[in-house]
Parts: structure tokens; sequence; C-alpha cells
């Protein structure tokens, strides 16, 4: 009996060393399941993060070339606005020059008909100067719209062409 005895305790003593090597393997594995997962896990955060921040980067580059043709289109219209000033107040000197010499020269007319030519003669050369301030006035105003839009119409073009290529 006593060899009995101690065969059920070995055999006892072996079927626990199996279960706590089975047990043993199988915690180690799950522990390298876990630690597999957690390394995955936590590339996957950086790699999200690094998304988040490169597209915030991208944002805020686009933002930052965004007010810049702002900027450059307030300038050139600002520059606009300044040429027009100065044909104005040019255009109005000259004017009111030629208006002056034109009234001394009628006050000094000897006759009617030398008064009614230069009158005529007066009015041709006004009308002449203003239709001619008038198209250089109206291509400045041109120039200066197409110059205050390029930099945002540069701008819109980029932003669509980024988004076609993103689709």
């Amino acid at each position: 009996m006593a060899d009995a005895a101690t065969t059920a305790t070995e055999t006892v003593k072996k079927t626990v060393e199996t279960a706590t090597a089975t047990v043993k393997a199988q915690a180690e594995k799950v522990q390298a399941t876990t630690q597999q997962a957690q390394a995955a896990g936590a590339k996957m955060f950086r790699e999200g993060v690094d998304k988040s921040v490169a597209g915030l980067t991208e944002l805020n580059a686009h933002g930052k070339q965004n007010l810049e043709a702002l900027v450059a289109s307030a300038s050139a219209a600002q520059k606009g606005a300044e040429a027009l000033s100065t044909q104005t107040l040019a255009f109005g000197k000259k004017s009111f020059e030629d208006t002056v010499a034109a009234a001394q020269s009628l006050a000094a007319a000897r006759s009617v008909q030398e008064l009614i030519e230069l009158q005529t003669s007066w009015a041709k050369s006004a009308t002449e100067a203003y239709l001619s301030n008038m198209t250089a006035m109206t291509e400045t105003l041109t120039a200066s719209v197409k110059d205050s839009f390029k930099p945002i119409n540069e701008r819109v073009t980029a932003t669509v062409e980024k988004f076609q290529a993103a689709r």
C-alpha cells in the first residue's frame, strides 16, 4: 500500500507540475500577446498624434499663406488707390490751370468771332483732356483690381488643387 500511496503522490505531483507548467506557459503567452497589443496600440496612438500634428502644422501654414495673400491684396489695392488719387489731383490741377489760361485768353478776345473760336478750341481741348484722363484712370483702376485679386486668386487655386489632389 505504501507503494500505491507513493505512486499516487508522484502522479499528483506530476499532474500539478504539468498543470503549473501549462498555466505558466499560457500566462506567458497572454503576457506576450498583451505586450504586443499594448505596443501596437502605442504605435497607432503615436501615428495618430503625428498625423494630427502634421495636419495642424499644414493648416497653420495654409492660414498664414492666406493671411499673406490678403495683406498683399490690400497693399495692391492701396497702391492702386494712391495712383488714382495722384492722377485725379494732377488732372484737377492741369484742368484748373487750363481753365484760368482759357479765361484770360477769352478776356483778351477782340471780337465775338475770336471769342467763339477761342471758346470752341478750349471746349474741344478740355473734352479731349477729360476723355484721355478717364481712359488713363480706367486703365489704372483695371490694373489695380487685377493686381488686388491676383494673390487671392492664387490662394484659391492652390486650395482647390490641394483638395483635388486629396481626393
